[in-house]
C-alpha cells in the first residue's frame, strides 16, 4: 500500500469502518483510484483496471460520463432552488414523465427518493395505504436493502443478525416457484409481492418464461399489489428500459435506483399507477404524508435527465444485449474445460459465473480448506485473483458467494468483453493446472480468520 493511501485509510479508519479498510488490505485491493472514466480505473500507481461490477450497476453509462458531468456543472452554476424545499420542483416533474413514459404499461406517478433501500420502505407504506392490508411476501434469496422494512423481506440471518425484531406478517417463498406464492396470497392478507425480476445478489437468477406473468395474475386474483425492484436491473441493464419489458407485465409499481443519476448523485424512484397515488396523497391534508428531503433535488434530477439522454442516445440498451450474449457465449466455451463452472446465467449485461465443488481429490481438499475458513474465501480469492493478477474488478455475489459476478458499464466495448474473457480463461487455468493460486490462498486465509 502507497504512503497516501496509507494516510487516506488510518482515518478512514479511525473514524469510518476499519473493518471494512481491514478486509480491502487482506484481499490486496486497498488502492486509491486518480481517475475513473468510462470502464477503465486508473490507479495513482498508474494500473488501468477494467470495472466488470459497475458499482453493483450503478455505472451503466460508465463512470464520470462527461454529458453528465456537464449536466451537473450547469446546474450548479445557475445558482438556481436546488434545495428550496417550498416550490414546484420543475426538473423533477420532466424526469418523472420521461421514467413513465419509457416505463409504458399502467405507470404513470413517480415518488423520488435518494436510494433503493428508501423506495422499498416506501412500497411498504403505499401497499399498505391502498390494500388496507399488512402482510407482505417476497422471494427467497431476494436483496432488498438494508432498511429496516428491507431487510423484513430478506430471508436468513446474515443481513438481520443483531438489529432486533422486524417487520411481522412477511413471508419469503421460492422464486419461480408459483404454488408457494398462491398458498400465501390466498389468506388474502398480503399487501405486496415484491419481487426483483432477476435475482442478483441470489446468483443472477433469471425467471422461468412464464413465472413474473402468472405471479402477476395470481396478485390480481388475491387483491395483492405486484411490486417489481428494478434497482440493478433496470436503466437497460437487461436491454430494455426495465426487464419487465422482456415479459410484457404491468406492474402496480417498480422501485429504481443506483444507475438512475449516472452514479454521480444520490437518487431513487417509485413508478406507481394512478390509483396507488390516490391512496396516499388522497387530500391536501396528505400533500406532504410522505416525502424525502434529497428525494426531488435538482442535481439528481439533472443527473437523471442527462443518464436517459446518454442512454438512448447512444443505444446501450441495445449494446448490452449485444455484448451480453458475446460474454455469455464466450463463457460457456471456456466453461466446457473445466469442471469448477456449474453454470453460465444472465440476460443483458447482467451475468453471472456459478461455481461447484471439485470432483478431483487434490482440488476438493484444497477447496474444502477454504469452506471451512469461511463461505465467501473461494470467491474472494476469484475476485482477489482478478484484481491483482488480471486487472479486472468484480465481485461475488451478496447472497450467493460461488456466484461471480460481469456486470460492465452498458457501453463496454467488444475488446472488453474479450479481455474480460481472456482474464477469466487465465485464472481457470491457474486454478485447475496450478498451485499457486490454492496456496496463495491458504496463505491469505490464515490472515483472515476473523474475516
Amino acid at each position: 500500500m502507497s504512503t497516501s493511501v496509507a494516510s487516506t485509510t488510518l482515518a478512514y479508519c479511525q473514524y469510518v469502518n476499519p473493518q471494512w479498510a481491514r478486509l480491502l488490505d487482506v484481499l490486496g485491493m486497498n488502492v486509491e483510484y486518480r481517475r475513473c472514466q468510462g470502464i477503465h480505473l486508473t490507479t495513482t500507481e498508474d494500473i488501468v483496471l477494467k470495472d466488470f461490477l459497475s458499482g453493483y450497476c450503478v455505472h451503466n453509462i460508465g463512470h464520470n460520463h462527461p454529458r453528465v458531468v456537464a449536466a451537473l456543472v450547469e446546474e450548479l452554476e445557475r445558482n438556481g432552488p436546488a434545495m428550496l424545499q417550498s416550490h414546484v420542483p420543475q426538473l423533477a416533474g420532466e424526469l418523472a414523465a420521461r421514467l413513465c413514459q419509457l416505463a409504458g404499461s399502467s405507470l404513470s406517478k413517480v415518488f423520488f427518493a435518494s436510494s433503493g433501500s428508501e423506495g422499498i420502505e416506501a412500497t411498504i407504506k403505499f401497499a399498505r395505504a391502498t390494500t388496507g392490508r399488512n402482510g407482505l411476501v417476497a422471494a427467497k434469496g431476494a436483496f432488498h436493502g438494508l432498511t429496516c422494512g428491507a431487510l423484513s423481506l430478506m430471508e436468513g440471518s446474515f443481513w438481520s443478525e443483531g438489529f432486533g425484531p422486524l417487520l411481522p406478517d412477511t413471508h419469503q417463498v421460492p422464486f419461480n416457484d408459483l404454488d408457494a406464492l398462491e398458498t400465501v396470497l390466498r389468506s388474502k392478507k398480503i399487501a405486496a409481492f415484491i419481487v426483483e425480476p432477476v435475482q442478483a445478489e441470489a446468483g443472477i437468477y433469471t425467471p422461468k418464461e412464464d413465472y413474473l406473468i402468472r405471479a402477476q395474475e395470481l396478485c390480481r386474483k388475491y387483491g395483492t399489489l405486484f411490486v417489481l425492484d428494478e434497482v440493478q436491473t433496470g436503466m437497460f441493464r437487461t436491454g430494455p428500459f426495465l426487464a419487465f419489458q422482456h415479459w410484457k407485465l404491468d406492474p402496480d409499481m417498480v422501485i429504481l435506483a443506483k444507475a438512475l443519476s449516472g452514479g454521480l448523485v444520490p437518487v431513487g424512484a417509485v413508478l406507481m399507477t394512478e390509483t396507488i397515488y390516490d391512496s396516499v396523497y388522497s387530500s391536501l391534508r396528505r400533500a406532504i404524508i410522505h416525502t424525502s428531503t434529497f428525494g426531488e433535488n435538482h442535481l439528481a434530477m439533472r443527473a437523471g435527465l442527462a443518464t436517459l439522454d446518454v442512454l438512448l442516445e447512444e443505444n446501450l440498451g441495445q449494446n448490452a444485449i449485444e455484448r451480453g450474449h458475446q460474454l455469455r457465449a464466450g463463457l460457456r466455451a471456456i466453461a466446457g474445460e473445466y469442471e469448477m463452472i456449474a453454470e453460465i446465467r444472465g440476460i443483458g449485461l447482467l451475468c453471472g459465473i456459478a461455481f461447484q465443488a471439485p470432483h478431483g481429490f487434490l482440488l476438493r481438499s484444497s477447496f474444502e480448506a477454504f469452506r471451512k475458513v469461511h463461505p465467501a474465501l473461494f470467491g474472494q480469492m476469484l475476485v482477489r485473483h482478478l484484481f491483482l493478477r488480471e486487472h479486472i474488478l468484480t465481485q461475488i455475489c451478496g447472497n450467493n458467494f460461488m456466484v461471480l459476478k460481469a456486470a460492465p458499464p452498458l457501453n463496454a466495448s467488444t475488446a472488453d468483453i474479450e479481455q474480460f474473457l481472456h482474464a477469466f480463461a487465465n485464472m481457470m487455468k491457474s486454478i485447475h493446472h496450478s498451485t499457486a493460486f490454492w496456496t496463495e490462498a491458504l496463505n491469505i486465509a490464515r490472515k483472515a480468520v476473523n474475516i
